[in-house]
């Protein structure tokens, strides 16, 4: 009885000790992650996604996240696409999720530490178009 009791009180201790630690490392209590990981407002959601909407950015249907397939000449443009977003990407710490198939590449964006779109999107999808057109 005294060892589970024991167990019990480091299990206590330990979870607390857990969330404390966990809640001082979010997001939210870094000022510049923060502005760029956080949701977009409702009035900037609505004219940015408007904008990205007519370069061919679609709003995933079951996530907060925006989709887009590209379509190039051959696989080294796909590649060399994919090399420019891929340095960017470590740039802004932001990587997409996306899939190449020959000449074919499928992104999708979303902020995993604030759990659907963010700046940080906006800001990549702008630098994909942006890539896109020198190809």
């Amino acid at each position: 009885m005294r060892q589970l009791m024991f167990i019990r009180n480091c299990n206590s201790l330990l979870q607390s000790t857990l969330l404390k630690h966990c809640n001082t490392l979010l997001p939210r209590h870094s000022s510049k992650m923060a502005s760029d990981s956080q949701w977009l407002s409702p009035g900037e959601r609505e004219q940015l996604l408007l904008e990205l909407k007519a370069t061919g950015w679609v709003e995933v249907e079951d996530r907060d996240a925006l989709y887009k397939e590209l379509n190039f000449k051959t696989f080294n443009q796909a590649f060399g696409f994919m090399t420019r977003v891929a340095l960017q990407a470590e740039k802004m710490n932001h990587h997409p999720e996306w899939f190449n198939v020959y000449n074919k590449v499928q992104i999708t964006l979303t902020s995993h530490d604030c759990g659907g779109l963010s700046k940080k999107d906006i800001k990549m999808a702008k630098f994909i178009d942006k890539v896109a057109l020198t190809m």
